[in-house]
């Protein structure tokens, strides 16, 4: 067991293996139908990158950025060049794979162009709040696109930068990331009050 726990990479085969278990088990027991099935599989893979995307946000602005200030300065690069980088890497692909999951099972589900319009197309509230939910989702996922991750290049000295741009794109990103944090609230409210309450 410890071959598996103590490779990131086993245990993330194994978390998978685990998963195509459970879904043998539900074969056998249930059937396979194709349209329910691939709604859940995509559903399944929306809410694994949510939770790294969001897991990772809330990350950044419940525990790094509010210990930063805590952290000697000499110990500051090992953040800068080793943790930060790689959690960004995790958290704007995290992002995109949200995004596009969240997409094509709008669009296997048949809902994407009543969910874009925020139900205003066919009254339905169900699509209200999933759009609601969407938009909030793609607001939060450009920011990381186009201005947390920029500014968060030159913020860590990825790209060249001089001391005063550097300051300014790490408060710009900082700004943008506690934008996503209080967005994400509603957002996921939004979300799971389309598949519960409607």
């Amino acid at each position: 067991m410890s071959g598996i726990l103590t490779s990131l990479r086993n245990t993330v085969i194994a978390g998978f293996v685990l998963a195509v278990i459970l879904f043998v088990i539900y074969y056998a027991t249930q059937g396979y139908s194709s349209t329910t099935f691939g709604a859940f599989f995509f559903r399944w893979l929306h809410v694994l990158s949510g939770v790294m995307w969001i897991g990772l946000l809330w990350y950044f602005n419940f525990v790094q950025i509010p210990n930063m200030g805590k952290i000697p300065d000499e110990q500051k690069p090992a953040i800068g060049k080793v943790i930060a980088p790689a959690a960004l890497f995790w958290f704007r692909w995290g992002a995109m794979g949200t995004i596009v999951t969240g997409l094509i099972l709008a669009w296997m589900n048949g809902y994407l162009g009543d969910a874009i319009a925020l139900g205003l197309t066919d009254g339905v509230p169900k699509h209200t709040a999933i759009g609601i939910g969407m938009w909030l989702g793609a607001i939060m996922w450009f920011n990381v696109w186009f201005v947390i991750w920029p500014n968060q290049k030159k913020a860590l000295g990825i790209v060249e930068a001089d001391a005063d741009a550097k300051a300014a794109a790490a408060r710009t990103a900082m700004l943008f990331s506690r934008t996503n944090t209080m967005l994400s609230v509603p957002m996921l409210f939004a979300m799971v009050s389309a598949q519960n309450i409607y």
